[in-house]
């Protein structure tokens, strides 16, 4: 996951969504960066965004959470779907990377690996 401390320039092809927006029938034609929006820490509407456009969707573009994004909350959206985090101008990116590294594997699937341990090839 990559990790922002600044807005990036806007690109063609950036879809900007409110963490209200139903993903399931918006239009992705052209789309190749999807922002979803956090606007309080506490609320995690936009995970389950993320979650649908990967594996409802089939959504393979870029997808960046903005907002009230605290670094406790990467290894998660990771998880989710996220591959950038726009962080809150409070938040230490290199501690961020580092809580990322901090786990090799989950037992669980999760959107990068939608097959339980158990159910995978040895």
């Amino acid at each position: 996951m990559r990790l922002l401390t600044t807005e990036p320039p806007s690109t063609a092809g950036l879809l900007r969504l409110d963490n209200t927006a139903d993903v399931r029938h918006i239009a992705l034609d052209g789309v190749q960066c999807i922002e979803l929006h956090f606007p309080k820490f506490t609320d995690g509407r936009a995970f389950t965004q993320a979650v649908l456009l990967r594996r409802q969707r089939g959504f393979t573009g870029t997808l960046r959470a903005t907002g009230d994004v605290l670094i406790d909350q990467l290894l998660q959206m990771q998880r989710c779907g996220f591959d950038e985090a726009l962080l809150r101008p409070d938040q230490d990116a290199a501690h961020g990377q580092r809580l990322l590294r901090h786990f090799s594997g989950f037992y669980q699937g999760d959107a990068q690996q939608a097959r339980p341990h158990f159910a995978r090839a040895r």
